[in-house]
């Protein structure tokens, strides 16, 4: 603030600031009275406790001093030493407290909503650890510090350390390499700005960092502060704007048919589907709308027509939430339509896709509507997935949240944040747990409430997606409780067995399992045991014995690899004195050509050595066959390299087999796909030596 005497200084220090908020003023001016007024105070704990501690600001306080000194230790600097060090340092040091924080309350690095919020915070202290010279990973431990500073009142903290640690590593090493790129443009474009005695940064090359290069602008406007220069903010947003502009250009182009002229003509008559399919599989209803491939409204639709059909009421499930669209039938007196698939085409609005196979169909014909069976098997995975998803929570941690499923009737895919591989016991641990409720049989209650109730009874709600006012609430009491308008069983125990089919990456920070339930997790059981079966006999005896009996095959055949390798080089051997006897001149030096017989690429290699331990001055080229493809080795004797590299000649050899290589002047290797052109490539050798010393 500013002193008495009207100038901005350090010689007063202001602990508590009180704001008496009465008013609220508008854009013109105008002063409208709040409904409550209020008083905010800036008198915080961190501020008391400096001045009690004798302290000037924050920083130098016993909540603030354990981090700056970790970053000390890591960095080497000295803190109070160098004003922009200091800076630095509390930067990461109040960025690294965050972190800590928001981790432990399952919040992770993303590209949108609070996740966005953390990784700009932590891509900010990384950066500020690159200008104390921290090259490599420090974060991860400033966090540690942080917890350890924290846990005492805030116990939750210690549950994240091991999460914290993946989470920092994880977005330490991702970022590194964006940085240090970011960073070098940057500074090359500042020198730029210097030299010219230009003051601002252009948009469009912040705009570039940012688009290309992933590079946050919030880390351009912190160098250009330290450097003395502002941002061309309008050039870009303009930059923004333009990409934002050609994105929805590129958008309408490929989806000409969304909202087609029936469908906005259904909105205009306010048609609104009702779907009983909770309870039911089947229906009876009138077609009140058809729509042809067009999506224009048509009054009938012949056999073979696809067309999408409109009913006020409907039990097919219009796909959403992961859970894909119910298939079936449309049936009346004379025909049918086979549903392929059914869509929300606008909120409220259901539309069966399906092809007309028997009969014609008109508007205002009173149908049938029945769901295939296949429903069933899909319910059953929807359920799985809302117990994967709990046991998950309770064996990886707190942090695991849905990122994107899929539920079909033959299997369900489950999206999660999880920044490493899930290992076999957490697997094991993961199926048991969801083995364990099917056999528990709790019932599946589903409720429509009100969304703040829900969410204060425990619900959970996928972060990104849209929820109106009243939303449906699926339990399994004492194990799960999710917002869901997806199709359910009835019990857990309806499905019967559950099974972990895989587990990989698919993102940075993102892991897929899929599974199966009920009778596809009873196929997958009876395809595997079939195939152990099969393994016993084909090794002559039962799975068990099988089991014992791979390893030792295994080595068997290592062992036998072996023995192959070495006749082969003792074979090549045994042909070296030929090798080296069917030399020929080529400008005065000699060359040594040949093919092998080859097990692998060593033995090339070995015979290359022996080669060149007798060759003396000369030059040679051996090549041979290997699981399909040819390999090519090049020597040339060290008085020689002047005159010849090994790579040129090597890489003039593959060029006649396809493929290409190099190395050093004395040896060089190479490789291409056409095994069969070996045999011209080693006698085109010495006219290829000759043509390199002409190009000499």
């Amino acid at each position: 603030p500013d002193c008495a005497l009207g100038c901005d200084c350090d010689r007063f220090l202001e602990l508590w600031n009180l704001v008496f908020m009465q008013f609220y003023r508008s854009l013109d001016g105008t002063l409208t009275q709040l409904p409550k007024p209020s008083i905010d105070t800036g008198m915080g704990v961190e501020r008391v406790a400096a001045v009690l501690q004798g302290k000037f600001n924050n920083f130098d306080g016993d909540l603030f001093a354990p981090l700056i000194s970790t970053v000390e230790q890591l960095s080497g600097k000295q803190y109070l030493a160098k004003r922009s060090d200091d800076a630095a340092m509390r930067v990461i040091a109040d960025h690294a407290r965050a972190t800590a924080f928001l981790v432990a309350d399952g919040v992770l690095p993303s590209n949108e909503g609070r996740g966005y919020v953390l990784r700009r915070v932590m891509r900010r202290a990384i950066r500020f650890g690159r200008t104390l010279g921290l090259t490599d990973p420090f974060f991860g431990e400033v966090c540690r510090q942080a917890i350890a500073t924290m846990q005492e009142a805030y116990p939750h903290l210690k549950d994240a350390v091991q999460l914290l640690d993946k989470v920092t590593d994880h977005e330490e090493s991702r970022f590194g390499e964006t940085l240090d790129k970011g960073l070098t443009m940057l500074d090359e474009e500042i020198q730029r700005l210097q030299a010219t005695q230009e003051k601002c940064i252009p948009g469009d090359f912040i705009f570039k960092l940012y688009d290309t290069y992933g590079f946050p602008k919030d880390i351009v406007r912190d160098v250009a502060l330290e450097q003395g220069l502002h941002l061309d903010d309008a050039g870009f947003e303009a930059a923004m704007q333009e990409q934002r502009d050609q994105s929805r250009r590129s958008w309408k182009g490929k989806d000409l048919d969304h909202f087609s002229a029936g469908l906005i003509s259904l909105l205009e008559q306010g048609k609104k589907t009702h779907f009983v399919g909770y309870t039911s599989s089947h229906a009876n209803s009138v077609v009140e709308a058809i729509l042809d491939n067009q999506g224009s409204l048509a009054s009938r639709a012949d056999l073979g027509a696809v067309v999408q059909v409109f009913c006020p009421q409907s039990p097919f499930y219009a796909e959403s939430g992961g859970q894909v669209g119910d298939s079936g039938t449309i049936t009346w007196p004379e025909g049918t339509l086979t549903v392929h698939s059914t869509k929300a085409a606008a909120e409220g609005v259901i539309l069966h896709s399906g092809t007309v196979t028997a009969g014609s169909l008109t508007l205002g014909q009173q149908v049938h509507l029945q769901v295939d069976a296949s429903r069933r098997a899909t319910a059953l995975n929807h359920t799985a997935t809302h117990l994967l998803h709990a046991a998950m929570q309770q064996i990886l941690g707190s942090h695991v949240k849905q990122a994107g499923s899929l539920v079909r009737s033959d299997r369900l895919r489950f999206d999660f944040t999880h920044f490493s591989p899930v290992s076999a016991e957490e697997i094991r641990a993961i199926e048991n747990l969801v083995n364990q409720e099917i056999r528990r049989n709790s019932p599946v209650q589903t409720a429509v409430l009100a969304k703040e109730q829900a969410l204060a009874e425990g619900a959970t709600a996928l972060f990104g997606e849209k929820y109106g006012d009243e939303v449906r609430v699926v339990s399994i009491p004492g194990f799960s409780k999710e917002l869901c308008g997806g199709t359910h069983t009835q019990a857990t125990g309806d499905i019967g067995l559950f099974k972990i089919l895989s587990e990989n990456g698919i993102a940075a920070g993102v892991r897929r399992i899929e599974a199966v339930t009920g009778q596809a997790a009873l196929d997958w059981l009876h395809k595997l045991t079939a195939q152990a079966e099969d393994l016993g006999r084909l090794l002559s005896g039962s799975f068990e014995d099988a089991v014992m009996k791979v390893p030792t095959l295994l080595k068997r055949q290592k062992d036998l690899e072996k023995e192959l390798a070495a006749l082969s080089a003792a074979a090549a051997v045994a042909d070296l004195d030929s090798l080296l006897a069917g030399a020929v001149e080529v400008g005065g030096i000699k060359v040594i050509s040949g093919l092998l017989m080859l097990d692998s690429p060593k033995t090339l290699r070995d015979v290359g050595d022996k080669v060149r331990d007798k060759m003396g001055r000369a030059v040679a080229l051996l090549g041979g066959e290997f699981d399909g493809k040819a390999a090519l080795l090049a020597l040339v004797s060290k008085d020689l390299t002047q005159t010849i590299k090994a790579g040129a000649l090597v890489s003039a050899a593959a060029a006649l087999v396809g493929g290409k290589g190099g190395g050093r002047p004395d040896m060089a290797q190479a490789g291409g796909p056409m095994a069969d052109k070996l045999p011209g490539a080693i006698k085109a050798v010495p006219e290829l030596v000759a043509r390199l010393l002409e190009e000499k």
